[in-house]
């Protein structure tokens, strides 16, 4: 198969078939590691920047269609989807290349009577790009949804609590090109050290500025072809997900359990801070979950860090009052990671999201009871959704008054570095 029947696929396990983006990416790209760099990097942009701009996209081809988006044969709708991505965002392949591509493609999946409907939308989206009216500023809701691709359910749920010009520069920021972030413990080898050492494997590396213990990289083809990666140099984490353990600030000596662990990050950079003395338990509901934080443990070498399989819903008096510090960095609506995983805005619904706020609660109702007295409990999402967040936060110290808030952040992408996140750090009397 050529690279637009392996992107045709993908979207159609994502978008059809409600499969995961990023799952579905990895195992595509460890499937076809036989393909030459740049054809696993245009299979990795389409797809994603299709996802990215979809409501976009869609709101173009209603344009030039009569026939509704929804009432396609998925085949055909997500033909024309990656086809006017390319033809809006894709300077690098000429538009009669993407129009004949896509008219084979039709044709080969079996769709040879669509062959000219496929043909004639995009040359007339082609010959008309420059001339599409876009919702204006004065309707803020369809305004912000189809420039910045955002469901208008959520744009609504942000008008709430953001202003325009803020919710537009959180879409702009999931739109745009992330580059890879990394954490590497100092005590193991130094930036400049690691710098160099990815330098020789072909891999560019840049400081972040006020994180010592992080870098941006670029130019990796496959992560897990380095050997830097697999003797356990450095994890892949977001710089807002690093907050959490430097928010912590771990004691030499101290007990940790984070019960929601997977893939580890978190746990990991707990137990190197703890300089290989206290113990780290980090825990996740499934077996496969558990096996990928085993798998992140091996790589890294640590020894004061263990993996095991438990449900957070389910109280362990085995732990009561044995947490130095708690991690419940819980299962949310990923609202603030729609730039690496664009799939989540168009699956998530308003419904789904309270349901998630009530699981977080369900977790927090349990786990209070792990922590020693003085000791800290550190709730954090990857969303931006103050149900899931800030109420959140206030029911706790509510209903538990034995816990005190002491500190508090919304990071926001578009105004802070790093994926949009909330971290509460709570301490028991």
């Amino acid at each position: 198969m050529n690279e637009r029947e392996l992107v045709l696929d993908a979207l159609l396990a994502i978008t059809r078939d409600g499969e995961y983006s990023h799952i579905v990416l990895k195992n595509m790209l460890d499937l076809y590691q036989y393909l030459d760099k740049q054809k696993r990097a245009f299979i990795t942009r389409v797809v994603n920047g299709t996802l990215e701009r979809q409501i976009e996209i869609d709101y173009i081809i209603s344009r030039f269609s009569s026939v509704k988006i929804q009432k396609m044969k998925p085949v055909i709708r997500t033909i024309l989807r990656f086809g006017v991505y390319q033809l809006k965002y894709m300077d690098s392949v000429p538009d009669s290349a993407v129009c004949n591509e896509a008219v084979k493609l039709a044709e080969k999946r079996g769709f040879r009577g669509l062959k000219g409907f496929v043909n004639g939308v995009l040359r007339n989206v082609s010959r008309n790009l420059d001339h599409i009216s876009y919702p204006g500023k004065e309707d803020p809701v369809s305004y912000l949804s189809v420039k910045e691709s955002l469901p208008e359910w959520l744009v609504k749920l942000w008008l709430e609590s953001y202003d325009v010009e803020t919710i537009e520069k959180m879409g702009e920021a999931f739109l745009m090109p992330e580059a890879l972030t990394v954490r590497f413990d100092p005590g193991k080898i130094t930036r400049d050290a690691l710098i160099l050492r990815l330098a020789k494997e072909g891999v560019e590396a840049r400081k972040i500025p006020g994180v010592p213990c992080g870098l941006y990289l670029s130019g990796i083809d496959y992560l897990g072809a380095l050997p830097s990666f697999q003797e356990g140099l450095f994890q892949v984490q977001d710089i807002s997900s690093m907050q959490v353990a430097l928010l912590a600030d771990p004691k030499k000596g101290d007990q940790v359990l984070d019960v929601c662990a997977a893939p580890g990050g978190k746990a990991l950079h707990m137990a190197e801070l703890l300089q290989g003395t206290g113990h780290v338990e980090a825990r996740d509901l499934s077996g496969q979950k558990v096996e990928l934080i085993r798998e992140n443990i091996a790589r890294s070498g640590l020894t004061n860090i263990e993996a095991v399989c438990h449900d957070a819903t389910l109280p362990d008096p085995d732990w009561k009052e044995k947490a130095d510090i708690l991690i419940a960095d819980l299962p949310c609506s990923g609202l603030g990671v729609l730039g690496r995983k664009p799939d989540l805005k168009l699956r998530m619904t308003p419904g789904s999201a309270e349901e998630l706020a009530g699981l977080q609660r369900r977790i927090l109702g349990v786990v209070k009871d792990y922590v020693k007295p003085g000791g800290k409990l550190l709730y954090s999402t990857c969303t931006i959704h103050k149900k899931e967040n800030e109420e959140n936060a206030r029911w706790f110290v509510e209903q538990f008054p034995e816990y005190t808030l002491i500190q508090e952040e919304q990071r926001l992408p578009g105004r802070d570095v790093g994926d949009g996140f909330y971290i509460a750090m709570f301490r028991k009397e």
